[in-house]
């Protein structure tokens, strides 16, 4: 299983970016897939989670309104569409899949993932 992210870069606060994560070696639409994100010191967070169906997505309280994640399992790919960037997203952007196809609000526990991404880098500056 090999998951890989691209799509991170520096932006002002205020902009739009889009994630992506290509994944290979997997049956990808049985899996739930999540976002996650770290900055140095912390511990890595939950952003976004999605069954495998693409159905009931959840999202951490801070990114609510402004971040939609997304799926499309004919390409194998999932998506991070940031809006509203704002100094504090700025992290290390993880995608994870689970060994199960749905999670619902156990996609938030990191524990639940058995693959990671090498992660991309979003900075947003002022």
């Amino acid at each position: 299983v090999q998951l890989v992210e691209s799509g991170g870069g520096m932006v002002q606060a205020g902009a739009s970016l889009r994630l992506n994560c290509a994944a290979t070696g997997m049956l990808f639409r049985t899996f739930a897939m999540g976002w996650f994100r770290q900055v140095p010191g912390k511990e890595r967070e939950f952003v976004a989670g999605v069954d495998y169906d693409g159905d009931a997505p959840n999202y951490v309280d801070a990114v609510k309104g402004r971040f939609a994640i997304s799926r499309d399992n004919a390409k194998n790919k999932l998506y991070l569409e940031m809006n509203s960037l704002k100094l504090e997203d700025t992290a290390v952007y993880y995608c994870a899949a689970s060994s199960a196809p749905r999670l619902g609000a156990s996609q938030s526990n990191r524990h639940e993932y058995m693959y990671w991404g090498q992660g991309t880098q979003v900075t947003v500056s002022s």
